[in-house]
């Protein structure tokens, strides 16, 4: 679905990405991992547009889209959750979700249906419905933020550091619905700075250490890569 190669970037005359290649397959949740400052969040960047790089490709279903701007990336079917969160504070949950929907040329009743759909899978946010977004917890707002991409129907939800700031109790299930959102048919590229956590949920993962793939495999298989693990996510 997703196939990045020799991708170069730079902010200014700095390196940030040096020549990485990456794929994420149809139907998997793959994991982006690695300290801060690995080039996780830039990698995200660049897949939507945000960010241009110096050298190398990024194509979506076989198309380029390096040349996109985001709001053509987004129409393709890429969803980008940002670290932060970065809900509108001053609308409403509801007025938060239905700006996910204005992506894509939805009639009214595909825009309803979608909402059904994101309140189905977080009921609290159906509940608060009519509240302002920047009076909910960060957890409701991680919801919203979700909710809002959802929104749009992506093929690819990018997810950049959604358990960033939340308690435990909330985490697991923000997981849980990262899991459900995949198999109800959403593939997922996650950057997630607990790692044990991201392994666990993920198909697939790669390891960013200062802007290089160190490391990748299955999740199952990295998970226990002591040494791995130790060197370049903090494992013990």
């Amino acid at each position: 679905m997703l196939k990045i190669e020799n991708l170069t970037v730079a902010y200014e005359v700095a390196p940030v990405l040096h020549s990485i290649n990456l794929q994420v397959q149809e139907g998997q949740i793959v994991a982006l991992l690695g300290a801060n400052g690995a080039g996780k969040s830039t990698t995200l960047k660049t897949i939507s547009g945000l960010v241009r790089p110096m050298e190398g490709s990024v194509s979506f279903g076989g198309k380029e889209i390096t040349k996109l701007r985001p709001d053509e990336i987004v129409e393709l079917g890429i969803a980008h959750v940002p670290e932060g969160r970065l809900v509108f504070p001053g609308l409403t949950v509801e007025e938060n979700l239905r700006i996910g929907s204005y992506t894509q040329k939805f009639t009214q009743a595909e825009i309803k249906a979608e909402l059904e759909n994101v309140y189905e899978l977080f009921p609290r946010l159906a509940e608060r419905k009519r509240q302002l977004a920047g009076t909910m917890s960060g957890g409701e707002q991680q919801m919203l933020a979700i909710g809002r991409a959802l929104m749009c129907k992506p093929k690819l939800l990018m997810l950049d550091e959604p358990s960033l700031g939340l308690a435990p109790v909330i985490i697991d299930s923000i997981m849980e619905k990262i899991t459900e959102i995949n198999q109800h048919g959403t593939t997922i590229l996650l950057i997630e700075q607990n790692a044990h956590l991201a392994l666990e949920v993920s198909h697939y993962a790669y390891v960013l250490s200062v802007g290089k793939v160190v490391s990748e495999g299955q999740s199952a298989d990295l998970a226990k890569d002591k040494a791995m693990l130790a060197a370049y996510l903090g494992g013990s």
